[in-house]
């Protein structure tokens, strides 16, 4: 079994905007049960904030699991407003990009299965 370690690096944010949040940096470490086999990867997360709605949460009280549920759920956001979800479409408005989850997993475990049981190997004969 895989371990999924998600966590925010850093995050960018607009001083003139009552610091709000546009950018957050995000890693993802994958482990397997042994401990012998891992991978990671990183990205960002983009936003525009609006400090004057009802549900802005100002820098000083965000935590770690605030961000990530953003990253999370802005992809759902928007596959939501593809379908023609009228509330959603207007949250995705201040979607830039989200992370998805699942696909980010996959392709770390995938990494891992590879690391456990390789396809390819490189070197010379002699």
């Amino acid at each position: 079994m895989t371990t999924f370690n998600w966590t925010i690096s850093t995050l960018e944010y607009d001083l003139t905007e009552n610091n709000s949040v546009i950018t957050a940096h995000w890693r993802c470490t994958a482990t397997d049960d042994t401990g012998e086999f891992s991978a990671g990867s990183y990205g960002t997360c983009g936003f525009s904030a609006d400090p004057e709605a009802t549900d802005f949460v100002p820098y000083a009280d965000l935590t770690e699991e605030i961000v990530l549920g953003w990253c999370f759920a802005e992809v759902a956001v928007e596959n939501a407003a593809h379908e023609g979800d009228l509330a959603m479409q207007e949250m995705s408005a201040s979607v830039k990009v989200g992370i998805d989850k699942d696909g980010v997993e996959a392709s770390l475990q995938a990494n891992i299965d590879l690391q456990m049981t390789p396809v390819q190997a490189s070197g010379v004969p002699w």
